[in-house]
């Protein structure tokens, strides 16, 4: 008995059991969730180590199956779960379809947990897709319980080539089948635009954050999407179609008693026009009717409130910044000015030289002797007669002496300016100038006083900043305006204070003339009265001598001018001036004036492979077409590369992934220049993976292959990670073909640098013509003044330079110590261009044209607080280069007695008789410690008797001139020739390296 009821109980328990289990799976109603999960580049890279956020993705999708917990509604149904998963890059790579969480809950978590980030492009809209073909084709039959779960950073924003049509049709696509899609972001810096185009609407996006920095769990985000499935799953699975069905139909039940009258229905939709009727038949005339009476003038109505002041309107927010537009061409020159005023009149001249002498008169003719009277005695003194009448007036004596100049008289009063003249014609333009050195920097203005607040402007939508333009050329000439009509004249100045005389004249007075002839014998007169007194008689004897007076008299009256004597012998010839400039020296004169000597870069093809990968970003790829540009517009600029089709040549290739090539060349697709540089900046970005090795054999067969100079460069700029496993061509593939390829190798923004591996490999570092690299922070760097200035003259390294040169020649040997100054005060940079002036001096001594017999040794040295040897005499220019190279600056203080002393001991004669003249090429400023003037010259004397002829090199203006000038007299301070031989300057050390003053300074030495 008590075993047939346990058997009873058993199976009432049996029963009861699978009725739960039937009863159970009626009740069940599943909802589909799939998770698209974003492993590219954009989110792997955001930090150093790729799987920060890898990881997080992973926990937080783990953690999110975990919340995934059946749940009973209220109408007696339970909440059950179906999920899978897939991650996606520019691949799609399915996880686990869609499974039942009751049975495969771990197996879906660890098949998460084997996912590797793919780290390439973006391909969201792909990714979508897949996963709603997932839910539509596996899950449940309630189509309104699937929902994806979409973990993006939404990168990329524009300019992005999306391969499945773009997500907002993905998203479209989504909804017409019902299916919601939650956006979760990867944060920060995610793109919240696109990702409300990925959500069903706003409420599925609620800024719901699946990893960032902080490494937090995100459980809100889990929370608040479960129970918004929960609540939205709630109707669908509490309806009427979700219910059990019931039994067997009951029988049909008693008729009911009539019902109440019904309310009367709401009035019905108003009906369509009907259709057009008959015209119907003409009615009679109708009489004119009567004026009707003038209606009452209705009152005037009531003013209306005044309207409320609106809303202050919110500020709009901050335009981007554009970036830095390309530097503008140099403006036209200006018209010429007009004419100045009148200068005011300048002071009077000094006094101008006497002219010169008249010619001497001939000598007169002698007169006639007359015939001497017999002198009479003297007669008595008569009475005195009256004053007889006034006699004619003598002959005009002879001119007096210069008299001193007169004081100068008062200046003048100024004249009236003149009225102005016409204007002239505007001249033809001339041609443009050469740009001119830049100008030094100004110093920062001062922060100006913050200006009032502006009234807000309404906000606008950003627009992307747009390129700048080129320089369009300038337009024609205009017309010649009509000539102006002609003023009328000025009045007339007031006439000015009368000059100074001029210098008397130096003629003599000539001799006077001869006696004249006498006239005719005139009529005999009236007897005469009265005679006069008898003639004077003889003279007396002379009477006694004074007594003596032995003051002098007074002076006699100074003598006239004497005439110019005659020309003198000549003087004996003064001494010989300065010799002139030699070749080396007018041809250095040259080539500062005149361009067309200096070293251009030679004629070369370039090609640009430019990396457009996603990890680049659109910003950086803008950066990267800008700089393009620049490179180009500096090389015309500094470096005189002429782009055109039969010289220069350029081209562009951008890359991605497989087959993602374009290419943009000169002469080919674009015909100018400005054609050229309109095709990059139109270039898109591509955004997919990196397949370096692809892109260079592109270019390879595109565009390399077509280069026609011997120069050809090669600019690849990537950030150094090429998929290699994807891409099966090497990244040597340019290595062998007698191509120069420069790596521009920019960081990541995780801050990783490029493989330098793959970087060596593309500019092949092994070949016999191994190219550059450089590698960079930022894009931003690109566009650094100082890089461009390495990267164009790394690309122009090859250069044509005219073949200038002075040779010079030995007839004597001779032996050439050249002593470098290695103080502080010259500094490291300074000394390390000494060095290369150094050796290009030796070069042209070592390698110059010498006689039969004759030998030149050339020796270094360098001072200064003491002096050392770094290589001796020596005729071995390759052994002298590399120590020239190994020289170390001492930086110390500059005892200049010291290197003096040093030259005497270490360059002593040969002791043969090859007559070898000791030179000494000197570095100095002529100033030094504990050093005197008599002291310095005792040294050089010193010097000068030891058989050495020093030549000094002096740098620069802050220098001691008496001790320069002492230095190269050779204890003679009046032979300035020989000082001028032996003295060079140059401004500055970058001044050695400049044009041929190598040249200049060894062919003095040689000569000397």
């Amino acid at each position: 008995m008590e075993t047939l009821r346990g058997l009873l109980t058993l199976l009432c328990v049996l029963a009861g059991a699978q009725t739960q289990v039937q009863r159970r799976r009626f009740e069940e109603c599943p909802v589909d969730l799939f998770f698209v999960l974003d492993t590219s580049e954009s989110v792997a890279l955001r930090q150093k180590i790729p799987e920060f956020y890898i990881n997080q993705i992973k926990d937080f999708t783990k953690r999110f199956i975990d919340e995934l917990k059946d749940m009973r509604h209220q109408c007696d149904r339970y909440l059950t779960w179906n999920s899978g998963a897939l991650h996606y890059s520019d691949d799609v790579i399915l996880v686990r379809e869609l499974s039942d969480l009751n049975k495969d809950r771990q197996a879906l978590k660890n098949d998460i947990d084997t996912i590797k980030y793919i780290g390439k492009g973006t391909y969201t809209d792909c990714a979508i897709k897949r996963g709603l073909a997932e839910l539509l084709i596996g899950g449940s039959h309630y189509h309104e319980n699937k929902y994806i779960v979409v973990v993006t950073d939404g990168h990329p924003v524009t300019g992005y080539k999306e391969p499945c049509g773009g997500v907002q049709e993905a998203a479209n696509e989504a909804r017409q089948h019902g299916v919601k899609v939650f956006a979760v972001a990867i944060s920060p810096d995610q793109e919240d635009t696109r990702l409300s185009l990925i959500a069903t609407d706003q409420t599925y996006r609620q800024n719901f954050t699946a990893a960032d920095d902080s490494r937090s769990t995100k459980m809100g985000t889990i929370r608040t999407i479960i129970d918004m499935i929960t609540n939205e799953t709630k109707d669908v699975c509490c309806s009427f179609d979700c219910n059990a069905p019931g039994g067997p139909k009951g029988p049909d039940g008693d008729t009911g008693a009539k019902g109440e009258t019904g309310r009367p229905g709401m009035p019905g939709e108003k009906g369509d026009v009907g259709a057009m009727g008959s015209i119907g038949d003409p009615g009679p005339v109708g009489y004119s009717g009567m004026k009707g009476d003038r209606g009452i003038r209705g009152e005037k109505g009531e003013r209306g409130h005044k309207g409320y002041k609106g809303d202050k309107g919110k500020r709009g927010n901050d335009g981007t910044d554009g970036r830095k537009g390309e530097a503008g061409f140099s403006g036209l020159p200006g018209c010429k000015g007009s004419p100045g005023s009148d200068g005011l009149q300048g002071e009077p001249g000094p006094k101008g030289d006497a002219g010169p002498y008249g010619l001497k008169g001939d000598k007169g003719d002698p007169g006639r002797d007359g015939s001497p009277g017999r002198p009479g005695n003297y007669g008595p003194l008569g009475p005195q007669g009256d004053r007889g009448p006034r006699g004619a007036d003598g002959d005009k004596g002879e001119r007096g002496d210069d008299g001193l100049p007169g004081p100068d008289g008062t200046r003048g009063e100024r004249g009236v300016v003149g009225e102005k003249g016409e204007q002239g014609s505007r001249g033809n333009r001339g041609p443009r100038g050469d740009l001119g050195e830049p100008g030094p920097r100004g110093e920062q203005g001062r922060e100006g006083s913050a200006g009032p607040n502006g009234d807000p402007g309404e906000s606008g939508r950003d627009g992307s900043p747009g390129y700048r333009g080129d320089e369009g050329a300038p337009g024609p000439e205009g017309p010649k305006g009509p000539r102006g009509i002609k003023g009328a004249p000025g009045d007339r100045g007031q006439i000015g204070e009368r000059g100074e005389d001029g210098p008397p004249g130096n003629g003599t007075a000539g001799c006077p003339g001869f006696q004249g002839y006498p006239g005719p014998r005139g009529d005999s007169g009236e007897p005469g009265g009265k005679g006069t007194p008898g003639p004077k008689g003889d003279d007396g004897e002379p009477g006694d001598p004074g007594p003596d007076n032995n003051e002098p008299g007074n002076p006699g009256p100074k003598g006239a001018k004497g005439h110019r004597g005659p020309e003198g012998n000549p003087g004996p010839p003064g001494p010989p001036g300065p010799p002139g400039t030699d070749e080396c020296e007018i041809l250095d004169i040259i080539m500062k004036l005149c361009s067309c000597c200096e070293c251009k870069c030679a004629p070369l093809d370039l090609a640009f492979i430019v990396d457009s990968s996603e990890s680049i970003g659109s910003t950086n790829f803008a950066l990267a077409k800008d700089f393009i540009i620049t490179v180009i517009d500096r090389l015309i600029k500094d470096q005189q590369v002429k782009f055109a089709g039969n010289e220069s040549r350029v081209s562009v290739v951008q890359y991605s992934g497989s087959r993602a090539q374009e290419v943009v060349q000169l002469g080919s697709n674009t015909v100018s220049l400005t054609e050229f540089k309109q095709a990059v900046r139109d270039l898109r970005w591509l955004a997919e993976a990196t397949y370096t090795g692809e892109a260079l054999d592109f270019a390879l067969n595109n565009t390399i292959k077509l280069m026609r100079q011997e120069n050809r460069v090669v600019l690849v700029l990537t950030d150094g990670r090429s998929d290699i496993i994807r891409d099966k061509v090497p990244l040597n593939v340019l290595c062998g073909k007698n191509i120069r390829v420069g790596g521009l190798g920019v960081k990541d923004y995780s801050g990783r640098q490029p493989n330098q591996e793959q970087l060596g490999d593309v500019v092949c570092k092994s070949d016999p013509k191994p190219g550059f690299s450089f590698v960079l922070d930022n894009f931003a760097e690109l566009l650094d003044d100082t890089f461009l200035q390495n990267l164009t003259s790394r690309i122009c390294q090859d250069k044509r330079c005219p073949d200038y040169k002075c040779p010079i020649s030995f007839a004597q040997s001779n032996d050439i110590l050249v002593m470098m100054d290695s103080s502080a005060s010259v500094g490291q940079k300074n000394f390390e261009t000494s060095k290369t002036f150094v050796r290009r001096l030796a070069e042209r001594f070592l390698t110059a044209e010498k006689k039969r017999g004759v030998n030149v040794r050339v020796g270094l040295g360098q001072y200064s607080r003491e002096a050392r040897m770094e290589r001796g005499l020596t005729t071995n220019f390759t052994l002298l280069s590399y120590h020239i190279e190994e020289a170390a600056f001492q930086n110390d203080g500059t005892n200049l007695l010291e290197a003096m002393d040093f030259a005497i001991k270490n360059l002593p004669g040969r002791g043969d008789a090859s007559g070898s003249k000791r030179k000494v090429v000197l570095f100095s400023d002529g100033r030094s410690q504990a050093v005197t003037e008599p002291v310095l010259e005792k040294r050089v004397r010193d010097l000068a008797d030891a058989g050495l002829e020093l030549f000094v090199i002096t740098v620069g203006s802050q220098v001691n001139e008496a001790n320069l000038r002492t230095l190269v007299s050779r204890g003679r301070r009046d032979d300035i020739t020989y000082a001028q031989r032996h003295l060079f300057r140059v401004p500055d050390y970058p001044s050695l390296l400049r044009g041929v003053f190598h040249q200049t300074v060894s062919r003095r030495v040689s000569m000397s």
